[in-house]
């Protein structure tokens, strides 16, 4: 899948083709092959062209031609919105305020205070519903709602509100109302907003990235600053089984990957029931071509992460559903033998039976397996194999998936606060809001005081961030004062 910058644009692209030519004409060997990789007679200096660097550009951002780059960007240049910056002048609108406070940006502006004011604003300008369609919708208002499609034939396939989406997206992505408001309000909004037009594949790329933002996003919710910031709707599984009805396509990489973190499958049972992995990508590939990922390409990511982060249940899940479990991943691996390489033999024996081939496992293995997934380890008998693989596995305590695979590896020796990218498994296990791990880590001697690498910030800072309360709590009552 092609790797762009944020906001990428033709001009940008163009002067590092020109740059590219220049170093590679005064000699630089580095540029010299990145021009004539594909094509060695390029190498030739009068032979170095415009036309070859660009074609390396391109190359190096995952396009198999400059045509194809540029049709993209063409493509992504009327698609492209950015909700997270906030506006040059102050909303003149109510509407548009509540708008821009109700719905998920994805950005770290997410978060309950932006969606508390949002309510605090409706019910103080309840009649700002009547402003705009978008703002009946974020409210999921059926009544306003239907007085502007009375009042607009068009209004429900129209682009309005600060966001320049299509009505229904605000529907999907706002969190103004949460708890107790009945699914069927948010329900018939959506029906009314359907039955006049609305496209349930509408969408934006964020920043112009190549991986759709869909209204279907928007309802599972999620992604990379946690539930606590990026919930999923509150009626996530019957609305998007309605826009499913509707025709919502299910392959939705973004979808995907926002709900990839934690190990619930419900939005991948849903998704598969109406035909996640099949056909030829939707509309979406359809207009942004090869940057859009395929559906297999979308599911061996899943698969991937899913053997990772030991997350057994998807891995069948995945399997039982057709995904290729043959295909090698993205290192050359076969899925099975990535699972056996990372000590999940349940895994590999999954895969195994669903044809994806035997893999190879050592002494090495088999012992990070027990120590994963099962049973004591004598670690006088087995002295030497438990110190190697501490050696070979230094921050193996993230790979810990239940609160008995934590105290087993905290029995066999391994740092408890070891870092992987510069946080420790009691900083994840906060961030997650998983209870039951952050006691296990506790009980067995994790450092609550630990600062992670990039912000300096406790498990409990991490906690608070994401807006976890009950691990908030927990951890307030043992981190040691700054």
């Amino acid at each position: 899948m092609p790797s762009l910058p944020n906001n990428p644009n033709l001009d940008h692209f163009r002067r590092q083709a020109k740059s590219l030519l220049r170093q590679a004409k005064s000699g630089d060997e580095r540029a010299v092959e990145l021009i004539a990789r594909p094509q060695p007679d390029a190498a030739v200096p009068e032979l170095l062209t415009l036309s070859a660097a660009q074609f390396a550009v391109a190359r190096g951002y995952g396009f198999s031609s400059w045509p194809r780059l540029k049709h993209y960007l063409d493509t992504a240049e009327t698609l492209r919105r950015d909700p997270t910056t906030a506006p040059t002048e102050p909303d003149t609108d109510p509407a548009d305020t509540f708008c821009r406070l109700a719905c998920l940006v994805y950005s770290e502006q997410d978060g309950p205070d932006r969606w508390t004011a949002a309510g605090a604003l409706l019910a103080q300008q309840p009649d700002l519903v009547t402003h705009s369609i978008a703002a009946a919708a974020a409210a999921a208002d059926p009544e306003a709602i239907r007085q502007h499609l009375a009042a607009n034939a068009r209004a429900a396939i129209t682009e309005t509100g600060p966001h320049r989406w299509a009505p229904l997206m605000y529907l999907t992505y706002s969190r103004a109302a949460h708890g107790g408001e009945p699914a069927e309000r948010f329900l018939l909004s959506a029906r009314l907003l359907l039955d006049a037009g609305a496209d349930t594949n509408s969408g934006y790329l964020w920043l112009g990235l190549p991986t759709p933002f869909t209204v279907l996003t928007g309802v599972f919710g999620e992604g990379e600053q946690g539930p606590g910031r990026q919930p999923r709707h509150p009626h996530s599984l019957p609305l998007a089984r309605l826009l499913l009805t509707r025709g919502a396509d299910p392959n939705d990489g973004q979808a995907l990957y926002n709900r990839m973190f934690r190990p619930d499958n419900g939005h991948l049972e849903l998704l598969f029931e109406f035909g996640l992995g099949r056909g030829d990508g939707g509309p979406w590939k359809r207009r942004l071509g090869e940057a859009a990922e395929t559906p297999a390409e979308m599911l061996a990511r899943q698969l991937q992460w899913a053997i990772d982060h030991g997350f057994a249940a998807r891995v069948d899940l995945l399997a039982e559903n057709g995904v290729d479990v043959r295909a090698p991943l993205a290192d050359g691996r076969s899925p099975a033998q990535r699972a056996a390489d990372a000590g999940r033999l349940d895994m590999a024996t999954t895969l195994a039976r669903h044809g994806g081939g035997v893999a190879l496992v050592d002494d090495s293995t088999r012992l990070l397996n027990h120590l994963l997934t099962g049973g004591a380890v004598d670690t006088d008998t087995n002295h030497d194999a438990v110190a190697a693989c501490r050696s070979r596995w230094p921050d193996l305590i993230h790979r810990a998936t239940t609160p008995d695979a934590v105290r087993r590896i905290a029995d066999a020796g391994f740092d408890l606060d070891a870092r992987h990218d510069g946080a420790t498994a009691l900083h994840e296990a906060a961030w997650n809001g998983d209870l039951a791990m952050v006691r296990a880590l506790l009980d067995v001697g994790a450092d609550p005081g630990a600062r992670d690498d990039s912000f300096g910030a406790t498990p409990l800072g991490w906690a608070e961030h994401g807006y976890q309360e009950a691990a908030c709590e927990l951890l307030a009552a043992v981190t040691p004062e700054a």
